[in-house]
């Protein structure tokens, strides 16, 4: 009898993932024989439609790098709530180790005002309209790591309603909760 292995991933194209090199490191390991020499990249992969991750890979070339990073980041995919303006549904802190991020919602228009890494996942998650500050730490991986711990943490309407068991009332564009 002959098993075969089930391949529990979806069939859906990898056509609609842009992913970005944030950062690519030469690291070194003391070894008996001297230093030994690899490469580590940082990177982002997202579809700009609510879904992103940061991976990272190590390798002696930088292209073995790269590809580990980008299987590593689709390990780590979040969904990231999105509201019509492209921007998130309310403020909030991420943490990564001694990095710290605040991230705010903005104005229609405004942009994506955010530096370093930070810029580079809040672009790939599809958000356009935001604000963000980084504190405390200016280490590349930690302040995208702190990034997506924000995002992960971010929730609707729907979802603190449906939390604390309220229901939502829609009186005259006013929106309710009651218990």
């Amino acid at each position: 009898m002959i098993m075969k292995k089930k391949n529990n991933r979806s069939k859906e194209p990898d056509t609609n993932w842009e992913e970005r090199v944030v950062q690519v490191k030469r690291v070194t390991k003391v070894v008996k024989g001297g230093k030994k020499l690899s490469f580590r990249a940082i990177l982002v992969v997202g579809n700009e439609s609510g879904q992103v991750g940061v991976g990272v890979g190590k390798a002696n070339d930088v292209i073995g790098a790269v590809k580990k990073g980008v299987v590593d980041a689709k390990k780590h995919l979040i969904n990231v709530p999105l509201t019509k303006s492209y921007s998130i549904p309310h403020p909030i802190n991420g943490i990564s180790g001694a990095a710290k991020v605040i991230i705010r919602p903005s104005a229609t228009g405004s942009g994506v005002i955010a530096g370093g890494s930070i810029r580079t996942v809040l672009e790939l998650a599809g958000v356009k309209n935001i604000l963000a500050k980084q504190l405390r730490s200016s280490n590349t991986l930690n302040n995208a790591r702190a990034v997506l711990n924000a995002l992960a943490n971010l929730r609707t309407f729907k979802q603190t309603t449906y939390d604390r068991d309220l229901s939502i009332e829609h009186n005259n564009h006013n929106l309710k909760m009651t218990t």
